[in-house]
């Protein structure tokens, strides 16, 4: 396998080492705090939040579309007179 070589900053190695394992290489670091997930790993990730969260996101449209049915009907009977 080829190599290269990367010229990295004090600190960023040390980020780069605090996270290796032991018998690990810096290749392997870089190569599993870089891989993609699959949108199905994060599935049931926020359990019960997610339904408390979907809650109160449809009371807030439900609370916008009253605002702005109230706000068209002013405007309506303002444009009548």
């Amino acid at each position: 396998m080829a190599t290269k070589t990367i010229s990295i900053t004090e600190e960023a190695y040390e980020r780069l080492r605090s996270r290796k394992y032991e018998r690990e290489s810096f290749s392997d670091v870089i190569y599993r705090m870089t891989k993609r997930k699959k949108l199905s790993d994060f599935y049931g990730m926020l359990g019960e939040k997610a339904a408390k969260m979907e809650e109160a996101i449809t009371e807030s449209r439900k609370q916008t579309k009253k605002l702005h049915e109230d706000r068209m009907r002013k405007l309506l009977k303002e444009m009548k007179r």
